[in-house]
């Protein structure tokens, strides 16, 4: 059975408090645990944000407001498994070897942040290489990888396909800080293009395309791989 390392962003799966996405990914996740090993790496969202926001207006440092994030993500986890019921895991990995362990259960594994100054997406990039993941799949609230971002610039173009090395030009500059919201943090891509496991950064709002991406290989986002091939069928 392959693995498969999902890093669901908090904006995907909780929006807005009162308005959750969680509902729509329960069955799709479930029939994708039937099939794979599968785990999930939840973001803290507009949420953690919000916390970290109220940090800063006290002079809080950096480690402070990551800490504070952290405890958001863990928190949106607990309720992905609470909504997922017994196709999970019943508690939070607290780091990758607790993941590893969960999984021996066959239950879908789900895990937030781990460490201060780490996102979430290299949380999930360190366990798609220490589950030797067939494939990792960045769910955000863009189609895919683009030149700019492209709710600020209507030129930017989506790559199909790119090399970690070429995503890695692309995320360069970006800051690391608390709370920052871009497509992926340095750390992630530097992980990716160590261990070589194929990354697919695709929409994640609606959570039929992901079910339809690995059961059928056809998908609107970008690949990105050591030599351009495509990782399906798993």
């Amino acid at each position: 059975m392959s693995s498969i390392v999902l890093s669901l962003g908090g904006s995907i799966l909780l929006p807005e408090i009162d308005r959750p996405n969680i509902k729509p990914y329960l069955s799709v996740l479930t029939r994708i645990s039937a099939k794979h090993r599968l785990f999930v790496v939840v973001g803290g969202g507009g949420t953690a944000r919000q916390y970290i926001s109220i940090a800063r207006t006290f002079d809080a440092d950096e480690a402070f407001s990551d800490e504070l994030g952290i405890l958001v993500t863990r928190l949106n986890a607990t309720l992905l498994i609470g909504a997922l019921g017994d196709a999970a895991y019943p508690r939070v990995a607290m780091n990758h070897t607790e993941a590893l362990c969960a999984a021996e259960s066959g239950k879908i594994v789900v895990m937030g942040g781990i460490t201060p100054g780490q996102t979430t997406d290299a949380v999930a990039a360190v366990l798609a290489e220490r589950v030797k993941a067939s494939l990792f799949i960045n769910l955000t609230a863009v189609d895919g990888i683009y030149s700019a971002d492209p709710r600020k610039d209507a030129s930017a173009k989506r790559y199909e396909k790119m090399t970690a090395t070429e995503l890695l030009r692309v995320v360069v500059g970006q800051q690391a800080v608390a709370g920052v919201n871009t497509v992926m943090d340095i750390v992630a891509v530097k992980m990716v293009e160590r261990c070589c496991i194929p990354l697919l950064v695709m929409d994640g709002r609606d959570p039929s395309l992901l079910e339809s991406a690995l059961e059928t290989g056809n998908y609107v986002g970008t690949l990105v791989s050591p030599n351009g091939d495509n990782p399906f069928p798993l």
